[in-house]
């Protein structure tokens, strides 16, 4: 799923893009995809890109006013375009949607929004003001902004994973991030939020900054088609269970959970002790 920092770089990216691009066409071809019907998309034809912008994992393009926002959830991808043909997307293919637009030599131009599995996420929303999105309205702040503060987020009784993960609480940050940021900070992802002592506390804001600021300078300037893997090459826990820990040495593990998983380092971050998966057992931190 691609976080904050690759859409960060994708927002980035497109900005150069499309920046002064004329929309030629919004072309939906999967029946989910589209959440919204007011304003319709036939709406952004002929107005023109003004800025394209980032709201926790939403993409954000500024069409004179109106507002096409993307979330590519957990499998959906953004392929850019230097020369469309002249036909239409087949409706149910591998195609949900295409941006063409023209930046002053024809409407050849534009992106092309896929997803991968049978799970469908992947949402687009045609809006006059991205508040309109409850996704975004419901955003908790951005851990990258001037002025964040981690600390009064944490008076929860919430195993700190779960937090930083819950979108309402902070923005931008998911699984794979949320895995590197503990590993980083040495802190257990079952640990109890409102129970870190001042000193886990100091780590894990450091966590926070540091690994996200990384990640967002390393994918900078990357094209959307590198950043997949640009992504899994920084891990340094995530995706990993098996491997060695290249902070101690050690055998990154992993909890295997219905539709997800996560990895850490038993030495680094839990005192030697496996986590079990909340399938077979009870666990505590």
């Amino acid at each position: 799923m691609p976080e904050m920092p690759e859409v960060e770089a994708l927002v980035r990216w497109l900005g150069e893009k499309l920046d002064g691009a004329v929309v030629a066409e919004i072309e939906p071809a999967s029946f989910a995809v589209l959440k919204t019907y007011d304003p319709p998309v036939s709406a952004f034809a002929g107005l023109t890109v003004s800025g394209v912008r980032r709201h926790g994992k939403f993409i954000d393009i500024d069409v004179d006013g109106l507002h096409l926002v993307i979330h590519l959830a957990k499998a959906g991808w953004l392929r850019w375009s230097d020369r469309f043909g002249d036909g239409r997307v087949k409706m149910g293919g591998p195609i949900a949607l295409r941006l063409r637009v023209d930046r002053g030599e024809g409407p050849h131009e534009g992106f092309d929004l896929t997803e991968a599995g049978t799970r469908k996420g992947l949402a687009v929303y045609a809006v006059r003001d991205p508040r309109e999105v409850a996704g975004i309205e419901r955003l908790g702040p951005d851990p990258l902004a001037p002025g964040f503060e981690l600390r009064p987020l944490l008076q929860r009784r919430m195993q700190v994973k779960r937090l930083l993960r819950d979108q309402s609480v902070i923005a931008g940050i998911g699984n794979a991030y949320s895995d590197e940021i503990l590993h980083a900070a040495r802190l257990s992802p079952f640990a109890i939020a409102e129970k870190l002592d001042d000193d886990e506390v100091a780590r894990l804001e450091a966590a926070v900054t540091t690994v996200l600021a990384e990640a967002v300078a390393a994918a900078d300037g990357k094209p959307a088609a590198q950043l997949k893997d640009a992504k899994r090459e920084r891990m340094r826990v995530h995706g990993r269970a098996g491997e060695a820990c290249d902070v101690c040495g050690g055998t990154i593990a992993e909890v295997v959970f219905a539709d997800s998983s996560l990895q850490y380092c038993p030495t680094c971050q839990t005192g030697g002790h496996l986590l079990k998966d909340r399938s077979t057992s009870k666990f505590l931190k």
